[in-house]
C-alpha cells in the first residue's frame, strides 16, 4: 500500500481545508515545487495534487504549479484532481508529465465522459468519489447528490478506470481517523482498486487500512497529518511495506 502525500493548491499556496470549506484553509507554504521535494525526499512514491480553485471554477487554475512539479520529478507518478472536465485539460496534464488525472464532478454528472476518456487515455484515468454519509458530493463538495458511491464505482468498473480515490468528507482535514469500513466496502463492492482519503491521521490509520489492503486498497492519501506532524511519511511507508511483506509471506 502506498502512502500518498497531498498537495492542495489554492491561489498558488499549499493549503489544507477542513471538510472542503474554501473559507477554512490553513496555508503551509507558497512554493509547491519545494513542498513536493519535501515529500519526495521523505520517500513518497506518488503525489496527490488538487487544484482547489479549479474544482470550483470547473477548469484548471493552478495548472502552472502542477506542471512545474511534474517537470521537476519526471519519474514520479503524480495524480491531479480539480477542474478536470474536458479532454483538452487531460491531454495538457498528461503531456506535462502527470501520470493520472482524477475526474470527480464530471464523473457524477456525465458518466459517459469517463468512458470516453478511458478510451482516449487508457490507464491514466482515476475517478474521485467524495461522499457524505455514503452519498456522492460534487462541485467542490458544495452539492450532495442522491447517488451512492458504491453504485457509481460499479458503473465505472467496466470503463477501464485505473482506480477510485474515495474521500469521506466528514473525516477530511479533521484529524479524526479514516473511515476504514466504508473504504473497504467500496473496494469490495465496486470492483476497482481504492485509494483512501480523508482522516488519515496516524500510524493506527495506516495499520487499519493495511489490514484490509487485500480487499483492494491501493493507497492512502494524507494531508493535514503530515503537515502538522502526527504522521511521518517515511515511517508510514516503511510500515506499509513491512505489513505488506507479512501478508505476502502468510499467503505463500
Amino acid at each position: 500500500m502506498l502512502v500518498i502525500p497531498a498537495i492542495d493548491l489554492k491561489d498558488g499556496q499549499c493549503v489544507r481545508l477542513k471538510q472542503g470549506r474554501m473559507d477554512d484553509a490553513t496555508s503551509y507554504g507558497d512554493d509547491p515545487v519545494a513542498m513536493a521535494a519535501r515529500w519526495v525526499e521523505a520517500g513518497a512514491r506518488r503525489l496527490h495534487l488538487v487544484d482547489l480553485n479549479g474544482a470550483f471554477a470547473g477548469q484548471p487554475v493552478n495548472g502552472e504549479a502542477v506542471t512545474a512539479i511534474a517537470r521537476a520529478y519526471p519519474d514520479l507518478p503524480i495524480q491531479i484532481g480539480g477542474g478536470i472536465r474536458t479532454a483538452a485539460t487531460i491531454e495538457h496534464y498528461l503531456a506535462a508529465g502527470v501520470s493520472y488525472v482524477i475526474i470527480g464532478t464530471q464523473a457524477v454528472k456525465e458518466p459517459a465522459f469517463v468512458n470516453e476518456m478511458c478510451r482516449a487515455f487508457p490507464g491514466h484515468v482515476i475517478v474521485g468519489l467524495d461522499a457524505r454519509d455514503g452519498y456522492v458530493a460534487t462541485d467542490g463538495w458544495a452539492e450532495v447528490s442522491s447517488l451512492k458511491a458504491t453504485e457509481l464505482a460499479r458503473r465505472f468498473a467496466d470503463d477501464g478506470v485505473s482506480s477510485i480515490v474515495y474521500t469521506d468528507i466528514a473525516r477530511d482535514g479533521m484529524m479524526g481517523g479514516v473511515n476504514v469500513e466504508a473504504t473497504a466496502e467500496l473496494a469490495r463492492v465496486g470492483g476497482l482498486p481504492v485509494i483512501a482519503s480523508g482522516g488519515v491521521t496516524n500510524l493506527d490509520d495506516i495499520r487499519a487500512l493495511s489490514a484490509v489492503a487485500g480487499d483492494g486498497i491501493l493507497g492512502a492519501i494524507t494531508g493535514r497529518a503530515i503537515y502538522e506532524g502526527s504522521l511521518d511519511v517515511a515511517e508510514a511507508q516503511r510500515l506499509c511495506d513491512e505489513l505488506g511483506d507479512q501478508l505476502t509471506q502468510a499467503g505463500s
